[in-house]
């Protein structure tokens, strides 16, 4: 029904709501804490176990009931230290809690679908009926019940039937919680514009002291010095001597004017460049003339150096940055300079695999890169394998990990080739995997050579004494990168499967609002919510949406359309799991289409995520201590994939990922059906390496390896010990 587009659309009157803000206590660990339970389900306190009154039982009864109803609870320890506080700072701490949880579940905003009975109302209206209800609706942007209150309006509802296992906040401190903001900055992978705040705003409150504990000596990932560096600058928290250590190439250099200029420090796009102050024209031209090999590392941005070159004005510093000066010179003047990479094309256009291990064993991690290639062109793979043997101690930890997992699966059977490209928005290319066979031994050689590289470095790190390695983990993915993670109410690696809650039907919910963004209105917004479902060959099978609102065959109903949120609006989708298996189904695909073409990045707020319903005609329509996650859609995209759930395993693949950013007229389900299956194929099939084979190279490096968790000293495992929602943890000090 692709008639609510009309025209003749019309605004309705609503009634503005009059907003009452308390006055909250301005307690430095209260604006930490906000991100402390998002990050790690912590909280900082100070207990005064000195203190005579405690506080009354009825006050932390209280405050207890009502976490619980979001979903969550006081563990013991925390709920012993709470009782030392003074009355006002434990009001002042669970005011701002009870705020941040609600943020965190999707519980702060209110939820109004078109039709209040959801999901027997929907299932049982008559077709004609639901037809005329959504004209109504796209003519007066009402409700029905606006127009005439349902008979099970939210009210009338029955309770909810069924009881959730509560998420546990437990009791931090502050060494821990700065630590974790230290280990975001030492992490080996880049890390997602979530984390760059979190890591700002902590900065920005820190104390000279805690600035000092933050900071690491080295920060490994290039794209974080840019940005960590620009954050110490703006707030004067470290000296031009301390900074200037971290930058090592001229890249790192161009990645902090480009976080100046508040623009993508993955260099994945150019950032047009605003105007520096002199001396923090000094500051980059001294930064740069420090750096080894400027001109060749320049000559791979060439384009932005040489406007980068218009603001800087070299010449008028050439005495005192003479290579700069010259590299600039080469650059702007088309001055003929020989590279490393021109070099290693060319002997890869003449097959000279001779030169191609002399130059590439300078560059161990482009030798890493590049092996696939070089053994498809030659014949004298021991010679090449010989020469990775030598090098491959030097090659860093997420580079071995992945020729190691490309090589041990080289040779199986595989449609697709699955890449994510560097940038913001969420994006996977499937391509055919058209690679030539490579001889099984290579290729176990390979897998060889890595491994021992990396057992032989996990060996120097602390001893783990006797270790527990979870086989769950097989399921979760190692995370090299986070750069395009959305924020999550608990954030995973794109393409881990995560085990479904107890439940036969789960329960989609998004909710989005228009308004103003930076000051300019984004005038009507709809966002549409759907969910396609497909065989285990990827055939499609039904789909529900606003052009579909039930299926009977499948149990599957969705809340009805809302095609316009001024004050916020949702949309639910129930599905029944065994129904769709029943008959054929096994895959499902969860996408939010914004059928007004407003990327996600241009509105005031949109999330979405899913709860598990044993009893989904109790309750209310949105219950936030059933929420098993929710996921804010904030991507410079118009087409959002969550998740896809795979229905015989009873697993959801997060995915996490955009389609497409200008999709043709009509934009919805119907219109996609060849880039979904792509997609779900790519991330259904993805094969990357996982948390299980990373911890178990710790642990036969530097562990003992036990049967049971009683055993053990160290437990990585699903919910126990380090588990893989510790991205922090795993980034900072699994991959070094």
């Amino acid at each position: 029904m692709n008639n609510k587009n009309n025209d003749n659309i019309m605004n309705s009157n609503t009634n503005h709501w009059n907003i009452h803000v308390d006055h909250l206590v301005d307690y430095s660990n209260v604006k930490m804490n906000s991100i402390y339970v998002r990050r790690a389900g912590k909280l900082m306190i100070q207990p005064d176990e000195q203190r005579q009154h405690r506080l009354p039982n009825q006050v932390l009864a209280t405050a207890l009931k009502n976490i619980e109803s979001l979903g969550f609870t006081f563990s013991s320890e925390l709920l012993q230290g709470m009782r030392t506080l003074s009355r006002e700072q434990f009001e002042a701490l669970v005011e701002q809690l009870v705020k941040d949880l609600k943020v965190m579940v999707g519980a702060h905003v209110e939820y109004k679908p078109m039709y209040a009975g959801f999901p027997e109302q929907v299932m049982n209206e008559h077709e004609a009926e639901l037809y005329l209800n959504a004209i109504f609706h796209y003519l007066t942007h009402l409700t029905m019940d606006d127009f005439e209150p349902s008979v099970r309006a939210a009210g009338e509802r029955s309770p909810l039937l069924e009881k959730r296992k509560l998420k546990v906040i437990d009791l931090g401190s502050k060494p821990a919680f700065l630590k974790l903001i230290r280990q975001l900055i030492e992490a080996k992978g880049s890390i997602s514009d979530t984390d760059k705040k979190d890591i700002q705003r902590v900065l920005k409150h820190a104390e000279p002291s805690d600035t000092q504990a933050i900071l690491p000596a080295e920060i490994p990932f290039k794209e974080n010095v840019g940005f960590v560096v620009a954050v110490l600058l703006k707030y004067e928290l470290a000296s031009i001597e301390r900074i200037g250590s971290y930058f090592k190439t001229a890249s790192d250099v161009l990645r902090l004017a480009v976080s100046w200029s508040e623009g993508d420090v993955s260099l994945a796009t150019a950032t047009p460049f605003r105007k520096f102050k002199r001396r923090e024209r000094r500051l980059l031209l001294g930064l740069l003339e420090q750096c080894g090999f400027i001109t060749e590392d320049m000559l791979r941005y060439k384009d932005r150096w040489i406007r980068l070159g218009e603001i800087l004005h070299p010449s008028e510093y050439k005495l005192r940055y003479p290579r700069s000066q010259a590299a600039f010179d080469i650059l702007r003047n088309n001055k003929p300079f020989s590279t490393f990479n021109g070099s290693v094309e060319l002997a890869f256009q003449y097959r000279n695999i001779w030169s191609l291990i002399d130059l590439l064993s300078q560059r161990p991690g482009e030798f890493a890169r590049k092996l696939d290639h070089m053994l498809r062109i030659t014949e004298d793979e021991e010679y090449v394998l010989l020469a990775f043997g030598e090098v491959a101690a030097q090659v860093s930890t997420p580079v071995l990990l992945q020729v190691r997992r490309h090589f041990a699966q080289r040779n199986e059977a595989s449609d697709l080739r699955v890449f994510f490209p560097k940038g913001h928005v969420a994006k996977a290319f499937g391509i055919p995997n058209e690679l030539p066979m490579v001889s099984e031994a290579v290729c176990q050689e390979v897998v060889q050579l890595c491994e021992q590289a990396l057992i032989t470095r996990f060996a120097e790190f602390p001893s783990l004494g006797k270790t527990y390695v979870d086989e769950r983990l097989q399921s979760y993915l190692v995370p090299f990168s986070q750069r395009s993670a959305s924020k999550a109410l608990r954030t995973i690696v794109r393409g881990s499967r995560i085990p479904m809650g107890e439940g036969d039907t789960i329960r989609f919910f998004s909710w989005w609002k228009e308004g103003e963004v930076d000051g300019t209105p984004t005038g009507r917004v709809d966002i549409d919510l759907s969910a396609v479902m497909y065989d285990e060959h990827w055939n499609y099978v039904e789909h529900i949406s606003y052009t579909n609102l039930r299926s009977v065959k499948y149990k599957a109903v969705h809340s009805g359309d809302i095609v316009t949120a001024p004050y916020g609006a949702s949309e639910f989708i129930d599905l029944h799991m065994p129904s769709i298996v029943n008959y054929g189904g096994r895959y499902v695909v969860t996408t939010l289409h914004s059928f007004t073409s407003h990327p996600y990045c241009n509105l005031p707020e949109c999330f979405a995520g899913w709860m598990m319903r044993k009893k989904p005609g109790s309750g209310e329509i949105y219950e936030p201590s059933t929420v098993e996650n929710k996921i804010d859609i904030t991507a410079d995209t118009q087409i959002a994939i969550p998740v896809i759930l795979d229905l015989v395993e009873r697993t959801i693949i997060w995915t996490d990922l955009a389609l497409k950013r200008y999709p043709d007229y009509y934009n919805n389900v119907e219109g996609h059906q060849k880039g979904i299956v792509l997609m779900g194929r790519a991330m259904t099939t993805l094969r990357k390496p996982d948390l299980y084979d990373l911890f178990l190279l710790h642990a036969k490096a530097r562990g003992e390896l036990v049967d049971t968790k009683e055993q053990a000293d160290t437990i990585y495992a699903v919910d126990e010990g380090v588990t893989p929602y510790d991205i922090e943890q795993i980034m900072a000090e699994y991959l070094a």
